[in-house]
Parts: structure tokens; sequence; C-alpha cells
């Protein structure tokens, strides 16, 4: 992501609104897989896959503290990684500079999103991306240029395919390679990933032999379906951060993280009579479907220019789709083709998780650039109603250094014991957290990996937030210098209040 949030967060701060969330996800609740209720059923375990734990005995219980919801506090981690409530644990699965690809090279740096699979023989394959940007003599561990894997031998991103195996070995492959910034992305309904570009350089410039701003697919079951990579030019050339498949009308949702003017939410309908699946994109042309970005109306049908103008949880905007005139961008950039009035945009529009039928959206902040200031919205997207509904608002921390606080929403997950997971790329202190149906926060991991000095402490920001296919367990990635963690312990549905 990018880190210019850190400049404007400095520069002010909405006067009250404090670090809490704010309203009701009530309709998280309801998702398939994610049903809440008032019991504290438990997840199964498998130890032997697990480091750092802490004993059981000392956890928190919720019940002798006023019913709480989430799992106590945290326990800083003596090994300085991450820190968990009791009865929690983790384990190292790959870490750039220190764990090796089958092919012998390191894990690549800069981990962002994952999802996870189901793999043969009761393994879990996860698809990691690595947000690398520019040319690769600028990292020490950009994406290995696997033969046949490569779209542009000059860039330094592209993903990695995992496979953590029942015993607990893991074993880690090139999905792609010679792409850059590889953003958040999203999985598909048939079991691919779509791994986009957050970088728009064209062939020559930073370096680059070919155009980029591409979403490209990656299959984590079948590598030679990944050989000769193409880009998927039909979702547009722009600064991709990620994408969702609505598995029921096979309308594509993306999210543009860009500023000046801000990024916009797009939409991509498949051309008439196109069937989704495994290796079916391949065969649409450049220009197959269409790209439309969203015009929003309030309930008095007067017309929104961004999203942050909703200060309410609660706020419903209606959305007509306005087709994108060029989605290449040849001579203006996708978003600077609409004059005022034309679309809504918001700022920093970040990580999506298709969920209770519809799309889950966040914006990450916005400051001095957007008409209303905020630490972060989550939006659900209904493409029944044709609606958008904030969920989630936090206001701005005035004090991102102390613990406790969370903004700064980035990459996201439906959980299957209730609610969101979030993990946090904002100021100071970051946090994996999770929201009820209700609203409040927990917090579930805190990065305790210092990568500043003692006297200015900094903390990357976690990306790539996803359960196992079982709910048994979180992966999550912290993104400087590139760690994927497994995080195992008593997870329980979240009482709904």
């Amino acid at each position: 992501m990018s880190l210019t949030r850190r400049d404007f967060a400095r520069q002010s701060a909405i006067t009250g609104a404090g670090v809490a969330l704010i309203g009701s996800v009530g309709a998280l609740a309801t998702a398939p897989g994610a049903l809440a209720s008032t019991d504290t059923e438990t997840a199964g375990d498998d130890a032997d896959l697990y480091e750092s734990d802490r004993p059981a005995s000392d956890r928190h219980d919720a019940d002798r503290h006023g019913g709480a919801v989430g799992y106590g506090p945290l326990l800083p981690d003596p090994k300085g990684i991450l820190a968990l409530p009791a009865g929690f644990s983790y384990r190292v699965i790959t870490h750039s500079g220190k764990t090796k690809l089958e092919s012998g090279e390191f894990t690549p740096s800069n981990h962002d999103g994952t999802a996870t699979f189901d793999g043969p023989r009761g393994t879990t394959l996860l698809v990691n991306n690595h947000e690398l940007k520019g040319p690769r003599a600028g990292w020490k561990y950009p994406v290995p240029l696997t033969e046949g894997l490569v779209y542009d031998p000059a860039a330094s991103g592209g993903c990695t395919v995992v496979e953590v195996r029942p015993g607990g070995a893991v074993a880690e492959w090139v999905g792609i390679a010679g792409t850059s910034t590889n953003c958040a992305g999203g999985s598909t309904p048939w079991g691919t990933w779509l791994t986009c570009e957050e970088n728009s350089d064209r062939a020559g410039e930073n370096g680059m032999t070919k155009d980029h701003g591409y979403v490209f697919e990656v299959d984590p079951s079948d590598r030679r379906a990944n050989r000769d990579p193409r880009p998927l030019k039909f979702f547009g050339r722009y600064d991709h951060e990620a994408v969702v498949i609505d598995p029921k009308r096979g309308h594509a949702y993306l999210t543009e993280d860009d500023a000046e003017p801000n990024g916009l939410f797009f939409r991509w309908k498949p051309p008439h009579g196109f069937t989704h699946g495994r290796g079916r994109f391949r065969t649409l042309a450049d220009d197959a479907g269409v790209l439309q970005a969203p015009k929003c109306y309030d309930s008095g049908g007067r017309y929104v220019d961004d999203l942050s103008r909703a200060t309410k949880i609660g706020t419903v905007y209606g959305v007509d789709w306005i087709d994108v005139p060029d989605r290449d961008g040849k001579a203006v950039p996708v978003r600077e083709q609409f004059d005022t009035g034309e679309v809504t945009r918001a700022r920093k529009l970040e990580g999506m998780w298709w969920s209770d039928g519809g799309a889950y959206l966040v914006s990450s902040y916005a400051r001095a650039e957007s008409p209303v200031q905020h630490d972060g919205q989550v939006w659900f997207y209904d493409p029944k109603r044709r609606t958008l509904t904030l969920k989630v608002l936090l206001g701005v921390n005035p004090d991102p250094a102390e613990d406790g606080a969370f903004d700064g929403p980035d990459n996201i997950t439906v959980s299957p014991y209730g609610g969101l997971v979030i993990a946090e790329d904002g100021e100071g202190v970051s946090h994996l957290f999770g929201a009820t149906d209700s609203g409040r926060t927990y917090p579930i991991a805190r990065n305790d990996l210092n990568i500043g000095t003692e006297d200015e402490p900094e903390f990357s920001e976690f990306t790539g937030v996803t359960f196992s296919p079982d709910g048994k367990t979180l992966y999550a990635n912290i993104q400087v210098p590139g760690i994927m963690v497994a995080i195992k312990g008593p997870w329980k549905r979240q009482k709904r209040r």
C-alpha cells in the first residue's frame, strides 16, 4: 500500500471521534458460514503446527468480564513477532530471506493479499501476493523469474503458492512473476486467484518493458495453467487493489487505490452468454464485457460525489453504473475520464470480500483530499438492490502510537465465527482486529516486530488476512520484511451485542 497516509495522519483529527468503531455490522453475521450466536463453541486444534503457545489456563474468560467480546488482552511475544491473547499460538509459515522456494531461491518479500484453497491429500494451498514495485534491482528478494511464468522480466512483483501439509511441512513455488505491485487481489468461485497490479507504469517507464496496471489469473492447483501469463485487459488498466466475483450474476467488482482525483469502485459485466470457470478468462477479448464506475444518490435523490460524505452507520446510497470510455487508459487514466458530477469517488479503496450475497469493500481513510475525514469505512454493495450501505466507520485516530486504537482498515475477511476480521494499515501500532455484528471491536493480534529504531519504532502493516477452508486457522502476513503466520487458538462465536 502507499505510505502517503503517514503524512496525512499528522495533519488533523476529527474532534471527539476517537478510535471506536461506530454502529452495526449486523449484516455480516448472516453471511454463509459466518453465523453469529450467543454460544461459545470453539474450533478444533492442531497443536503440532504451532509455536509460542500460551497456556490455556491463562485464557481470558469472557463471562468473568461481563460478557466481553473477543479473547482478552494481547500478551507480548518473547520472540518479538506477534502478540496474541492467552491460549493462542502462531507458527511462521514463510519468512522472506529465510525460508526458500522449491527452486532454491529465498521467499520473496513484501507479502500482501492472500487466499486459501483446499489442496490435494489434506493440504491447504495459499496464494500470496508480493507487493514489489519497480525494477528488480531495487529489491533484495524479488519474485524469481521462473521460466514460463514471467510477464515482464523487468518487474519485481508476482505471487507465490504456499502448500501447508497435514504434518506441518511447507512448500512454496512461484505462481506468476514479472508483475508489479501485486496488492490485495481476490479469489474466484472456481478456485483460482486474481492478482492485481497496483501500479500502471507503461512500457518504457521506470524500466518496465511491458504495460502494467492489470489483473492476472493464477491457478494454485494447476501449475501448467499459469504458463504464459496473460493480462486480463477487459478489467481495465489502473492501480488495481482488490477484486471479487458475484457467483450468481458473473459480475466482477474491483477497487482502485489512487488519488488526485480519488479512485473508483468498478463493476465489470461479462459478455452475454459467457460462462465462468477455470481458464475461461483466457478466451475473452481485451475489450470483452463492459467496465463501469458508480454514480451514487442519497435518499433524497441528490448526487453524492464522494463516499466520505457518509457520516452515519446505516447510510444507504443508490447506485447507477456509468460506462468507462477507455478502460485501458491509453491517453487519459481511467479515473480522470469522468467530469465533475459524473461518478462517485472514494479515497484509498482497498480490500474486498464477497459474502452475504454482496461485496464488502474498504475505504481505508480520508483526509484533506476528501470532503469529510475519517480513519476507515467498510461498505456493503447489494447487487440485487443496487445499493451501497455503510457498515463500519472509524473516526480519525488522534494518537495512533498508543496501543488499543484501531485505524486504517485494509484487507478484510468475513469470519466463520461471526463479523469481520480486519488487517490494519494505519499509523503507529499495527493490529489484526475483529468487529462483531453490533460494531464492537476487539484485538486478535499485534505486530511486535519493530523495523524502526528504539527511539523511533515502526511496525509494518498486516496484510492477507484469511481463514483456512476448515475455519480453524487464521493466516495473515506482516508485510515488511515479509512474514506469513498461521494463528491457532480457541476461536469462538462472538456474541451478537
